[in-house]
């Protein structure tokens, strides 16, 4: 792709409306200074570096060489995603084939949990779209599976090298450096394999949220000729394993991108995909607002560390979640560095208002109050010190108006409307899903 169309189309518009329409020359103005800034922002000074790869464009999507993608594994590990059917090493009797890895990350809710947290096994009912998950009352709320920092979503991960909060996962990129941080202790022991943080993650994910990927269930629910298809060239004595469970989820996720969202549509040449307040909080984003800073790569997060702090977790209503929890100190935590406390990576905003809980503590509910936060610049957790503060969050005047116009561009422009594609139409199992509690398969109309 080259920079000629949109610059092409820019100066057409000014040609066709200058005369002849009053309001054109400031939405075309508004696009040249966009277009100026997104420019700057990028690394390779060059507004194409934001234009994601389709979805099917396999080869194009970033990818671990480990684990190259193909529409196998892709399909495979969709079905694996949502099948309640693989949840059969629950806490409980009751808790047995009850949930998935969409519970926590839903669809509906852009990949996200629609609640304050996510709860796999140990939790029940749905709603329309995972806002009523609560606690299984058989469960004690130490035997729930709830993490203490807010899941991430999982679109546009694939441009995601070490996932986590804390970057933890990933032999490469920002953990290079800190391979005597990789043990049994920490939960990245794995990185030793020398993966990307996706394909590592996953396949302790796996067992820490309770899911079974071995032969003779897979044979039971219909999935051995799916792994047959995704992984060949792996001898069957290894093709049925946590390994390979990985790596199917990895590419699937690896396939989960925003390309509907109306700026990757502006990107690529449609100036009327964004309205005139989209394109001011856009210009805002860039600019004055300081977002970019900190959100510049593809997937408009970083992995950058900040700290902003913001509330954790057991500071807000949750399960499970306790102030000696080593999540609270974000990157510090893990590399054990005094100049890494409190610091959290930088997420990705695509579909970022898809739900209302914002940050790792899920401490916010709006993205006003988001925007109004980062804009104040002062810390409001009394274990993160202001002096802790990064010093990329400097205060900012911003007016009422340049607020909505700011949650226009986060709410509207990088919400991919479509999400539900990514969502299979079955699972083999038969059951429901994303959930099959008694209560989420009356909530999700299943039989």
């Amino acid at each position: 792709m080259t920079s000629k169309p949109i610059v092409l189309i820019l100066l057409l518009s000014i040609g066709m409306f200058s005369c002849t329409n009053d309001q054109m020359p400031t939405l075309v103005e508004l696009d040249m200074e966009l277009r100026s800034l997104v420019e700057q922002a990028s690394p390779e000074k060059s507004w194409e570096y934001y234009v994601l790869p389709d979805e099917n464009d396999l080869a194009s999507i970033p990818q671990d060489p480990h684990n190259p993608l193909t529409k196998a594994k892709v399909e495979l590990g969709k079905m694996l995603y949502f099948d309640t059917g693989l949840a059969m090493d629950a806490k409980k009797e009751s808790g047995k084939g009850t949930y998935s890895c969409a519970t926590c990350h839903v669809p509906e809710a852009g990949f996200k949990p629609n609640n304050f947290q996510g709860i796999a096994d140990g939790g029940v009912a749905y709603g329309v779209a995972g806002e009523k998950r609560a606690m299984n009352t058989e469960y004690k709320e130490s035997e729930i599976d709830v993490q203490s920092a807010r899941p991430l979503t999982m679109v546009n991960v694939a441009f995601v090298k070490n996932t986590m909060w804390n970057g933890s996962f990933g032999a490469g990129h920002v953990n290079e450096g800190t391979e005597e941080r990789w043990n049994d202790e920490s939960g990245t022991a794995r990185n030793h394999m020398g993966m990307s943080g996706m394909e590592t993650q996953n396949i302790d994910g796996l067992i820490v949220h309770r899911i079974r990927i071995e032969k003779t269930l897979l044979d039971q629910l219909g999935y051995t000729k799916m792994f047959d298809e995704a992984f060949p060239e792996i001898p069957e004595s290894e093709r049925y394993t946590l390994l390979t469970g990985s790596f199917a989820l990895s590419a699937y996720i690896r396939s989960i991108l925003s390309t509907r969202a109306p700026f990757q549509r502006w990107l690529k040449g449609d100036l009327s995909a964004l309205s005139y307040q989209e394109k001011k909080g856009a210009i805002l984003f860039f600019g004055k607002a300081n977002c970019a800073n900190c959100h510049f790569e593809p997937n408009l997060g970083s992995h950058e560390f900040h700290a902003l702090g913001v509330k954790d977790m057991y500071q807000t209503l949750s399960y499970n979640a306790k102030p000696t929890d080593k999540r609270n100190l974000g990157r510090g935590g893990f590399t054990k560095r005094d100049e890494d406390m409190f610091k959290f990576k930088v997420p990705g905003l695509y579909n970022v208002g898809d739900t209302h809980f914002y940050f790792h503590g899920a401490s916010k509910r709006s993205l006003e109050d988001v925007i109004k936060y980062k804009a104040l610049a002062q810390s409001e957790n009394p274990e993160v010190p202001q002096e802790r503060i990064s010093t990329k969050l400097v205060p900012v005047t911003l007016t009422s108006e340049e607020v909505s116009y700011l949650v226009s561009f986060l709410d509207k422009s990088l919400r991919d409307p479509d999400l539900l594609r990514y969502k299979p139409t079955h699972v083999l199992s038969g059951n429901c899903f994303p959930n099959n509690d008694r209560q989420s398969r009356i909530d999700a109309g299943c039989n």
